[in-house]
């Protein structure tokens, strides 16, 4: 008998505000370099690999690149589906079934998920194929061992036929303190991990069941969906139409057919720092050290500081977070309460409650290095092959200094080489494109001068990977039609600015 084929499908929403400020709303924490050098997407990818390297990930428009820069550093394949507007796990859930095959086996697994033991994972997904063979939808609950009050509980009950797979008594929600002890008391119960195994048939069937509403949105996104290089893009009237809910009130708790396997090795939702902290391992005094930290007289301090020295001294039951703009000082007994920093610093105006230094582009990344009145400084990291979109601003000049590598230069239709120590000078107006060549990194600092240094300012001619030729963009709003490439060529062009009310991005 052939070994059915496992379909992996990766949920990659989230916004992650419990781990500020290394995770934002631009850099949730599955895409953050959170276990050595590698993000959580990255490390879910090469783990369902062992399954299948063919994987869907369903996420958010706005992180489109941190999932193909994730996908590539995994080394897997397969398509990326991309939702216009968040709407929780039923909604993604039902827009990939929809697009499978109908007998496909459907392994749904979240992206921000810590398993080390991969050949464990592996064998405990495959134990819960016969079920869902015959029409279950496979839940996978993980051993408890503590009373958390952070995760869901399953009631575990008889051992099914395949003599795997256990029934579902019920779900239990997010319990209090007192709830969770009984619960461990009464050994019974597992926790929730949000991993679930199905044929797309039969997951398609329990929507259309407990929640037609949300099926039906996600008919027409998927039948209206459309390609842009290697993403898919659901319609989005027809997603923004859809209601928001979580697979487990919408569908879960109401379905009957629903079996459970437990797995037993480690495994971590990182939901906290307090999480982040147990993963690493802990001295002789407590102390839980990342990167380039150091403790001094202080027990029970967890420090994350991967990118200068960062040193706790005297302190006790503190977690040290330090990032390029932002640090964080908590006590561990606050640790679930992160969340309420990034709604205060987002009141205040805080543009650092969502925003990193660094943003990764297809062709590589930036860094906002330094920023006032009418200029701007980023650093410029392009990947070997990688060229910008031919473009233009009608705001702003700039200046490329190469600090590494030679780049390909393209100023008006001429071509220069640009090696290290030189730069080259792109007056406002001018149709201009920057390309690595080589097959080393490419490493420019870009200076920006000028009245306005908006996102929006920016009109692209050509681009390699599908971003919209010829109009601009206006962050998350829709595309605004600009003048064609010989009116937008000409030097000078003005056209009337928003005032700036944010700190400036440019976007390239």
């Amino acid at each position: 008998m052939n070994t059915p084929t496992i379909h992996p499908v990766v949920l990659c929403g989230g916004s992650g505000t419990r781990l500020w400020p290394l995770s934002r709303k631009t850099l949730p924490k599955q895409f953050a370099p959170l276990i050595g050098d590698k993000s959580l997407l990255q490390l879910t990818l090469e783990r369902l690999g062992s399954l299948n390297r063919n994987i869907t990930c369903i996420a958010s428009e706005d992180h489109r690149f941190l999932v193909r820069e994730a996908v590539d550093k995994a080394g897997a394949t397969g398509r990326q589906i991309l939702e216009p507007v968040a709407r929780n796990t039923a909604a993604a859930m039902a827009a990939a079934a929809l697009l499978a095959g109908n007998e496909d086996l459907l392994l749904f697994a979240p992206a921000d998920h810590h398993i080390p033991d991969t050949d464990l994972f592996a064998q405990t997904i495959r134990s819960g194929v016969e079920a869902a063979l015959a029409g279950q939808i496979v839940t996978f609950g993980v051993a408890p061992t503590f009373a958390s009050t952070a995760y869901g509980y399953i009631e575990v009950g008889a051992v099914s036929a395949d003599g795997h797979s256990r029934a579902v008594v019920r779900f239990v929600e997010k319990p209090t303190a007192a709830v969770a002890e009984s619960l461990i008391l009464h050994g019974g119960y597992c926790w929730n991990a949000g991993i679930f195994l199905a044929k797309a048939s039969v997951f398609i069937a329990a929507l259309r069941t407990h929640a037609p509403d949300i099926l039906q949105a996600c008919e027409g996104a998927t039948a209206a969906l459309s390609s842009d290089g290697s993403f898919d893009r659901l319609d989005r009237e027809a997603f923004e139409a859809c209601r928001s809910d979580s697979i487990d009130y919408a569908v879960l708790e109401k379905h009957q057919g629903i079996s459970v396997v437990r797995f037993n090795g480690n495994w971590s939702d990182v939901g906290s720092w307090n999480a982040v902290a147990a993963l690493h391992p802990a001295d002789e005094t407590g102390n839980r050290l990342s990167g380039r930290a150091s403790t001094l007289r202080s027990k029970n301090t967890f420090i994350h500081a991967p990118y200068r020295p960062v040193v706790a001294l005297g302190t006790d039951n503190l977690i040290i977070v330090d990032t390029p703009d932002a640090v964080l000082v908590a006590s561990a007994d606050c640790a679930q309460q992160v969340g309420d920093v990034v709604r205060m610093l987002t009141l205040g105006g805080q543009v650092e409650a969502t925003e990193h230094r660094r943003v990764v582009r297809p062709w590589g990344a930036y860094d906002r290095l330094d920023f006032g009145e009418r200029f701007q400084v980023k650093r410029l990291t392009v990947n070997p092959g990688g060229k910008l979109s031919l473009q233009m601003h009608h705001h702003r000049a700039e200046h490329w200094i190469v600090v590494k590598g030679t780049a390909k230069a393209t100023r008006d239709g001429q071509v220069t080489l640009v090696r290290e120590n030189e730069s080259i000078y792109l007056p406002l107006g001018a149709i201009h494109r920057l390309e690595n060549p080589g097959k080393t990194m490419l490493e420019v600092i870009e200076v920006q001068t000028g009245g306005y240094l908006g996102e929006d300012d920016i009109v692209r001619f050509d681009d390699t990977y599908d971003r919209c030729p010829g109009i601009k963009t206006r962050g998350d709003a829709e595309p605004v039609p600009l003048p064609s490439i010989a009116d937008a060529g000409a030097a000078g062009v003005e056209a009337k600015q928003p005032a700036m009310t944010a700190r400036p991005v440019a976007i390239t």
